[in-house]
Order: C-alpha cells, then sequence, then structure tokens
C-alpha cells in the first residue's frame, strides 16, 4: 500500500505512471505491502484464471522474488514504472513479509516514482529483457 500522497499521470517512460504529490525526503518508506490491500496469488491460481484476468495480473501485478506469489496491489501502486536507475529501491524490514520501497534520494513534487522491476519480480529479474536496462 502506498504510504505517501500520489497522483497518475501519462509517463514518458510508459503508459501512465505513478508520479508523486507531496516532496518525498531520502529514506521515507514510500511503499509497504499490506495484506488488506496487496492481494497474494499462487502461480496456479494465476494459470486458472480467465484470459482477461490473467492479463490484469500479468500486466500490473508481479511474481515476488521474496514469496513466489503473484502480489497485486490493489491502490496505485500497481503503475509503478520501470528504470535501471530508479528513485526507489527495496527494504526488508524485520516484520515484512514482503520488501517495501525506500527512497533512495530526495524526490521532488510531480517527479515521477520509479524502481528496478529486476530487483523484486522474478519474471523480469529471469527474462533478461533488454528495455529493463534502460
Amino acid at each position: 500500500m502506498l504510504l505517501i500522497r500520489t497522483n497518475l499521470r501519462p509517463s514518458p517512460i510508459e503508459g501512465l505512471g505513478l508520479f508523486a504529490a507531496q516532496p518525498i525526503a531520502k529514506g521515507t518508506i514510500t511503499w509497504a505491502f499490506d495484506p488488506r490491500f496487496d492481494l497474494l496469488f499462487d502461480e496456479a491460481e494465476v494459470d486458472r484464471l480467465p484470459a482477461l484476468q490473467r492479463a490484469l495480473m500479468l500486466r500490473h501485478g508481479y511474481l515476488s522474488i521474496q514469496l513466489q506469489k503473484y502480489v497485486l496491489c490493489a491502490d496505485d501502486a500497481r503503475f509503478w514504472n520501470h528504470s535501471a536507475t530508479p528513485n526507489n529501491a527495496q527494504i526488508l524490514r524485520p516484520d515484512d513479509i514482503e520488501p517495501a520501497n525506500i527512497a533512495l534520494r530526495d524526490i521532488a513534487a510531480g517527479e515521477e516514482l520509479t524502481v528496478d522491476y529486476r530487483t523484486f519480480d522474478a519474471v523480469d529479474a529471469a527474462s533478461g529483457e533488454e528495455w529493463l536496462s534502460k
């Protein structure tokens, strides 16, 4: 679940992006797994979904390296875009079951929030996709 104010706008990276609606200080936790808002699915469950729902899961969810389950965020966190030089990274705190996101530097209001998919998504980590290095 997002822990900071954000908004969605067209992204120069791809499609819609998640943008800071407030200044964010370096070290701020920006997202943390919350089972009330973030859903978990086994790979077998995703495989059994009807095509439309499966496509949604594969587009907006991710296969957690930590949990080996798909995570689908019910809030706008599903609109984080990838960057090889992100302004957020993952941190596994003692009581977390899934790594949280932390601001790597000060982020200005209006700036797009980015993460490196390869650090938390098993599919992207294993894909070797060239676009992920951009």
